[in-house]
């Protein structure tokens, strides 16, 4: 994807972060057009603090972050439309007691009247085989298919960018499966954070961060490689493992 027009992508400039008389991002500089982006990093390192400002969550100190030339911070309206976000516990997430109030609530929050929301909503649903699931309450839904009514209500959205926090924690091992090849089959652009290298396989690129700062940039097998024998004693070939 090289040689985009600088608002084809996720532009980064300068992005400063601080809580409490903490930095939590110290000056990020980064443009983002590959399709398949990991993210990895310590606790703590600020993995998260990054997707937030990405998706226009979280006011910076200093610096900017636009999508496709939106700034996500200004243009309220316009990130919308530009990035999702899927969180770690869909509950978090997730604040309509039914599916099909749950996906049509950001495409209210987008202009589109209630009932064209719903019929989108339903719309969406069907795609993916889940038409029954529209006046089911989210309570009677497992953890995995509450974040897959997460993902259907971005996904509704249509953004530009889909960022995941880690959203395969506590899922057994089929419903991952099942998410990951829904994932890859997506049109949106990704940025995945995760402790697990493994789920990063096939990806373009791989940010490393640490202490609020990018530690690595660059091809994922390296810098995956690099991470791991950073963490822990064999990393290296911990990675060569997992990735045969």
């Amino acid at each position: 994807m090289a040689g985009m027009e600088r608002d084809a992508g996720i532009s980064i400039t300068g992005l400063t972060v601080e809580k409490a008389g903490r930095r939590l991002l110290d000056g990020i500089d980064l443009m983002l057009t590959e399709s398949r982006i990991g993210l990895v990093g310590r606790n703590g390192s600020g993995k998260t603090t990054l997707a937030r400002a990405i998706c226009g969550l979280i006011e910076p100190q200093a610096g900017a972050v636009t999508i496709r030339g939106v700034d996500v911070v200004r243009d309220r309206k316009g990130a919308l439309g530009a990035v999702g976000m899927i969180f770690q516990n869909p509950d978090h997430q997730i604040i309509f007691p039914t599916v099909v109030e749950e996906i049509a609530f950001g495409l209210r929050q987008q202009g589109r009247s209630r009932r064209e929301a719903r019929a989108v909503a339903r719309d969406e649903l069907a795609i993916f085989g889940r038409e029954d699931w529209a006046e089911r309450p989210v309570a009677t839904l497992s953890q995995g298919q509450r974040h897959l009514v997460c993902l259907i209500s971005v996904l509704a959205m249509k953004p530009s960018v889909l960022l995941l926090d880690e959203p395969f924690t506590g899922l057994d091992i089929p419903t991952v499966r099942q998410l990951q090849a829904l994932l890859r089959g997506l049109d949106p652009q990704v940025i995945h954070i995760t402790h697990d290298p493994a789920l990063l396989d096939g990806y373009d690129r791989v940010l490393w961060l640490d202490g609020g700062r990018v530690q690595q940039d660059g091809p994922a097998p390296a810098v995956l490689r690099d991470y791991l024998a950073a963490m822990t004693d064999g990393g290296a070939d911990a990675f060569a493992d997992l990735t045969g």
